[in-house]
């Protein structure tokens, strides 16, 4: 009950830092985007807009949050990271992303726009970003901690441990999700090719199932929830997809058996694009999942400052039990949804490969003779 209680309260704190340390980032947009003369002295009104897509988008630094310093002025508390850019007017240029002091300065022509965008400040100059951002520097660090935990695991499996006496430390969590998307998830589908398959699926599952905790800690990037990441894993899918399938698959795409002449002309096409149908949805599941886990979140907690901004200050304080109260409850069901996202990923993927592959009714009549005569 105690351990329950820590945790309910962990995921208001996380919750609470993981909106204004965004709002503070929408705050320092909007000063710096506001010229001096267009500047009016009324206090900005509290945009809820922005800080979701200031949280879900990509950006060039780490943000925590701010504080004002003695000297009047916000202080960012934020991680800098390295900027790589290419033109071909102007070369290659290299530095943090410190020197923009967010967006009030420009680097080798360059600036930061009102998105955190990096754009020349001089006409007909293009460039090619190729910056360490937030979301590759994620990706980076959880496939660091993925080699990491599976050769650690690895090396103690081939000391004894766990083989001759019982697993313990990070050896049962591991043994657990490996034997269970061995058999609930590979083996039900892909049958004697198992073990084929197996690396790759639990690399999948293990991958985002990482990107996706580390996405709920306030700061970091949301990885699982950015388009691109979740079109390179379908693409990948697809790729391993075709290349398992079999000529019996493509048979049944092209020419069903058993099928009337005048229902093939709308069958064909509709099995032909089902093909970029299963990884079309394979990408949109896992991004739309992680996007609006992360939304809900933040628009509940929008509504203590909404409330206060609207109605009263008092209204906002009077509003933040019950919305604290139910981010709290979101919070913890994103904590499931991270190892659901990456079930579900990873069993669509399995049962896809399984389709390609699989044969006639002979094949399965002469793979099941083999396996008695072993």
């Amino acid at each position: 009950m105690f351990a329950k209680g820590i945790k309910s309260l962990l995921a208001a704190v996380f919750s609470t830092i993981f909106l204004l340390s965004s709002y503070t980032i929408k705050a320092q947009h909007e000063e710096q985007n506001i010229p001096a003369e267009h500047s009016t002295g009324e206090k900005e009104q509290f945009n809820a807009k922005e800080v979701i897509f200031g949280h879900i988008m990509d950006a060039h630094e780490f943000h925590f949050a701010e504080y004002k310093g003695s000297d009047g002025e916000k202080h960012p508390i934020s991680i800098p990271l390295p900027v790589i850019l290419y033109s071909p007017q102007k070369g290659l240029s290299m530095f943090m992303s410190s020197k923009f002091e967010h967006g009030h300065q420009e680097v080798d022509g360059y600036k930061l726009n009102a998105e955190g965008k990096i754009e020349p400040t001089e006409e007909g100059v293009k460039v090619y970003d190729f910056s360490l951002t937030r979301n590759v520097v994620q990706m980076i660090l959880a496939l660091a901690i993925l080699v990491w935990l599976m050769i650690s695991v690895a090396k103690t499996y081939a000391n004894g441990q766990g083989v001759s006496s019982a697993p313990k430390g990070k050896q049962n969590l591991v043994e657990v999700m490996v034997g269970f998307v061995r058999d609930e998830v590979a083996k039900p589908n892909l049958g004697h090719k198992t073990n084929k398959y197996l690396p790759y699926l639990l690399t999948v599952f293990f991958f985002i199932l990482i990107n996706n905790i580390f996405g709920l800690i306030p700061g970091t990037a949301n990885v699982s929830g950015n388009i691109a990441f979740t079109v390179i894993l379908g693409l990948i899918s697809f790729v391993v997809i075709l290349a398992s399938s079999n000529s019996h698959y493509w048979i049944h795409i092209f020419n069903p058996p058993g099928v009337p002449l005048g229902v093939k002309f709308i069958l064909v096409p509709v099995e032909f694009l089902s093909l970029f149908i299963k990884p079309f949805a394979l990408i949109i599941r896992l991004f739309a999942n992680m996007v609006a886990g992360h939304i809900i979140i933040i628009c509940l907690i929008s509504m203590i400052f909404i409330f206060a901004e609207k109605i009263a200050t008092g209204a906002g304080w009077g509003v933040s039990p019950v919305s604290i109260g139910f981010t709290v409850f979101i919070y913890l069901i994103e904590v499931l949804v991270a190892f659901l996202q990456a079930f579900i990923f990873t069993m669509l993927t399995a049962v896809f490969i399984g389709q390609a592959f699989e044969g006639s009714h002979d094949d399965d009549v002469d793979h099941h003779a083999d396996e008695v005569l072993v």
